[in-house]
């Protein structure tokens, strides 16, 4: 098979021995060229140990369990409500920022894939029929030819540099980081949708609260009123019972209000039929729901690599550090290196040719000169992105920090208070029940009565809103833990370890 003219013509020139001799020695250099190793470590700042106290009980064993939740903590199924884990489950399928972080797992896996295959040599088909006829030749019309060709081209850019291999490096980091802002959402949206609900089963508490106090004012003004008309009492007190009466079948109005506000927020983010809601909450009890234990790593390092958003802000401190060598391999010259395959097939009056040829080369050499100093801007922009990088890398870390120490600080707070507004609530009761029967001995004034009602009404509205914190501070522990990911189904990178070291 005839080989190309470039491979086939034997020329030997000054220039050409020249080149020969080079080209080993520069393909040697290129290969230095490659992108440096990454520089020490920079590390963020990690406290030793928390500076709150941690919840009592609380245990340092893996926060992670496959429940029906799939990855998400099966700390939600053990509060013993089935409804709330409906709830969560169904809040999965509709919301809009799990399925935008599920295409950014996609839209990652196949930039990565397109990058990993700028690494690989390119081979390309192409076909071609024509039919034509020559100019005549001695005035004689030459016949009808029909021409077939088919090529077979290829061509691989020599990564020498590490160009390619950076820019699939940084894409493979940023897919790495979007599988974990994708359980992030998902942690995000089980954690508003318990706060919904634990605030609706407060509701509902207060709600039940203000009927009774309703009703019991109620019966205080009918009493009040046959006391007026009988003589025994003065209109004054009369007028102040069916006041506190009106004011208090209002106060339950406006709370069932903020009940049914609550079941519209539920369905929004549930997507399930509001009537729907309301037959399952009218069929689940009252509240049934246990406080379980999260476990808390004591060393803060431990419990933030549980985090999956930090573990996305430090793939995205690497992805930046090889764009970065990407921009600077972009400086160096590129080695190409191309070849086809031929075959062609004339037929003329029944009579067939057919010419195979293949060429290898050329080894095309690209060494840049000048582009105005865009190739020097570029490298500027990466290393400004990586630092930017950096910067939210530590600022993520010491935000996990926050959030893990204010969760802790508020169910210490919590659980300190709890104890001091039952203890309340039972002794306002005593004193309300003792009132009430003086005020029907006649013994005690209805203005004491309405005093001792409304103490007694504020310190169980602080017991239900005190349970009510509670909850949203272990729901706020629980999303400040990372909600249950591990970076276990993640592969291990070198560039960042459990002290949090930031490398470039």
């Amino acid at each position: 098979m005839p080989a190309s003219d470039t491979l086939r013509r034997p020329v030997h020139t000054p220039v050409l021995w020249l080149f020969q001799l080079c080209l080993p020695l520069y393909v040697f250099w290129l290969a230095g060229c490659a992108i440096a190793p990454a520089p020490p470590p920079m590390t963020s700042t990690v406290p030793a140990q928390w500076q709150a106290a941690l919840p009592a009980q609380a245990t340092t064993a893996a926060l992670a369990h496959k429940g029906s939740l799939g990855n998400l903590s099966s700390w939600w199924e053990q509060q013993n409500d089935p409804l709330l884990v409906e709830l969560i489950m169904a809040a999965q399928t509709v919301n809009p920022s799990v399925a935008s972080a599920r295409s950014n797992i996609e839209q990652a896996r196949a930039s990565r894939v397109a990058s990993g295959a700028a690494t690989l040599p390119k081979l390309d088909a192409a076909a071609s029929l024509s039919r034509s006829r020559p100019p005549p030749v001695n005035k004689t019309s030459p016949p009808l030819a029909s021409t077939a060709q088919a090529d077979l081209n290829a061509s691989w850019e020599l990564d020498l540099s590490g160009k390619l291999a950076a820019s699939r490096d940084a894409d493979q980091q940023r897919l790495e980081g979007s599988k974990a802002m994708w359980h992030s959402a998902r942690v995000s949206v089980a954690a508003e949708v318990a706060n919904q609900y634990y605030s609706l089963r407060a509701c509902e508490k207060l709600r039940e609260v203000a009927r009774a106090d309703a009703a019991s004012r109620g019966e205080t003004a009918r009493l009040s009123a046959l006391s007026t008309k009988a003589g025994f009492q003065a209109p004054a007190s009369d007028a102040l019972a069916r006041a506190s009466a009106a004011d208090s079948h209002g106060n339950a109005t406006a709370q069932q209000a903020l009940c049914d506000l609550d079941i519209k927020a539920l369905v929004a983010l549930s997507g399930l039929d509001e009537a729907e809601l309301r037959e399952k909450l009218a069929r689940a009890p009252a509240d049934t729901a246990q406080e379980v234990m999260l476990p808390v790593a004591s060393v803060p390092a431990e419990a933030l690599a549980q985090r999956p958003d930090i573990f996305n802000a430090a793939r995205e401190v690497d992805a930046a550090s090889a764009e970065a060598g990407a921009a600077r391999a972009q400086r160096y010259p590129r080695l190409t290196l191309s070849g086809s395959i031929a075959t062609t097939k004339t037929l003329s009056r029944g009579a067939a040719q057919r010419f195979d040829s293949w060429t290898i080369g050329p080894l095309q050499l690209t060494v840049p000169l000048f582009d105005g100093g865009a190739s020097k801007a570029n490298v500027q922009a990466a290393d400004a992105r990586y630092a930017n990088a950096v910067a939210q890398y530590r600022a993520s870390v010491r935000q996990a920090v926050r959030e893990v120490e204010e969760a802790l600080v508020k169910l210490q707070s919590t659980a300190e208070r709890s104890g001091d507004a039952l203890t309340a609530a039972e002794g306002y009761r005593a004193s309300f029940t003792g009132t009430q029967a003086r005020y029907t001995a006649g013994l005690a004034s209805l203005v004491e009565l309405e005093d001792a009602r409304r103490t007694l009404l504020a310190a169980q509205s602080t017991v239900v809103q005190l349970q009510r914190d509670r909850r949203s501070a272990w729901v706020a522990l629980y999303r400040a833990l990372g909600g249950g990911w591990t970076t276990d189904s993640l592969p291990p990178t070198a560039t960042t370890d459990i002290s949090f070291a930031v490398t470039r």
